[in-house]
């Protein structure tokens, strides 16, 4: 496809704008936590159908994958020019406490990423855009529990991928609206989950047992000293669970559980944490003469930068926008699972770009908001021509 179709797509974008807005909306209100998003899965079904682009639903989970094949349906010279290019979407929310309700809530822009990427389809089907190879698309689940990307790999959707494209909204302070940037610089991220054991006793007679709270206030400092002695790179471990089934006033509890969330901004640097974490936890068993168990529950690679697909991309970042709206890939504290495809995947390149956004409120806060210039396709669209027709040597 040749390069008019920048203002093919450019104009078919504008054509729907208000239709872009309301699928947003109409997104945001079904938002779905983790492994939950059934309604959402079926509405991307129902939009990709109003534009007869075929799809593939997963067996055993939510989400969807579209496998858009070049040469009208027959077999591809391998001689010819053109790549595999794969383009993700996560779909799922983080459950959080809005306004006093605990509910599903699209606080970290899944929703503006669907819109996107619905409507990037939608455009370069309007522009006559037919790719040499293949164009796949992922609508991912449960990217916020770090699971959804392990389940897209095992269903192979990664193979024979040349390409692999992401999008992300960023808050305010690290990009400015009105810009974007080739890639993001995503940290590692873990979740581990542990517990502690005491004894019971009566409440009178706190020395005649082990008090569950009181090793879980001393694991909450241990924890926070192990993020406070690293200096090699930014990071941080926290606490961010406790749970102590007790309800009794006069009982001292005997069980207590906990989440510990821990980022990194290199994978070196988290494979150095997660054992240090592990002696601190141990130490308050043996402090208190009690078992304190922990185990991991998931984790996130930190971005590996790709300065080939990130010149590729941000020559279409520049083109579109002019050098000014052509950021430098900011630094996040932030884990994703996107990054977590990579490593996986050697084959794969990878770019998570940004997208022209603002959000009014940072990623994960109930007030998020995304201002709505920040909606659209063309740089999703154009990146996809653009990639499509190159391979790498």
């Amino acid at each position: 496809m040749k390069e008019p179709a920048k203002e093919a797509i450019a104009a078919w974008l504008r054509a729907n704008r208000q239709a872009m807005k309301s699928t947003y909306a109409e997104l945001h209100a079904i938002a779905e936590a983790s492994w939950q998003e059934h309604r959402t899965t079926q509405y991307l079904q129902r939009e990709l159908e109003k534009i007869g682009i075929a799809y593939d639903r997963f067996p055993a989970h939510t989400g969807l994958v579209v496998r858009w094949k070049g040469g009208a349906g027959k077999a591809v010279d391998p001689k010819r020019k053109g790549a595999v290019v794969a383009l993700r979407a996560d779909i799922d929310a983080l459950w959080q406490r809005v306004d006093g309700v605990d509910r599903a809530n699209h606080s970290c822009g899944h929703d503006a990423h669907m819109t996107m990427v619905l409507y990037a389809l939608g455009a370069l089907q309007a522009a006559g855009f037919q790719p040499v190879r293949e164009l796949r698309v992922l609508f991912q689940p449960a990217e916020e529990v770090g699971e959804g990307a392990l389940k897209l790999i095992e269903a192979g959707c990664l193979t024979d991928v040349d390409y692999l494209l992401g999008i992300h909204l960023r808050p305010a302070k690290e990009l400015a609206y009105g810009r974007v940037s080739s890639a993001i610089y995503h940290g590692a991220c873990a979740v581990l989950e542990g517990s502690v054991t005491g004894l019971q006793a009566h409440a009178s007679r706190p020395n005649d047992g082990i008090n569950a709270i009181e090793a879980l206030a001393d694991l909450v400092s241990a924890v926070r000293a192990v993020s406070n002695a690293f200096a090699a790179v930014p990071a941080s471990c926290k606490v961010t669970k406790l749970r102590v089934p007790n309800e009794s006033s006069n009982v001292i509890p005997d069980y207590g559980a906990f989440t510990i969330d821990v980022r990194a901004q290199t994978n070196e640097a988290m494979d150095a944490l997660l054992p240090e974490l592990e002696r601190a936890v141990h130490s308050i068993g043996v402090d208190y003469g009690s078992p304190a168990e922990l185990r991991l529950k998931s984790r996130m690679a930190a971005a590996r930068p790709d300065p080939y697909l990130e010149a590729l991309v941000g020559a279409v970042i520049s083109d579109l926008l002019g050098d000014a709206g052509h950021a430098e890939p900011p630094v996040s504290p932030g884990g994703g699972g996107f990054s977590f495809l990579c490593p996986a995947q050697a084959r794969a390149a990878r770019h998570h770009g940004r997208a022209r956004l603002r959000l009014a409120a940072g990623t994960a806060s109930p007030r998020y908001a995304v201002q709505s210039g920040c909606l659209g396709g063309r740089g999703g669209g154009l990146g996809i021509v653009r990639c499509a027709d190159q391979r790498r040597a």
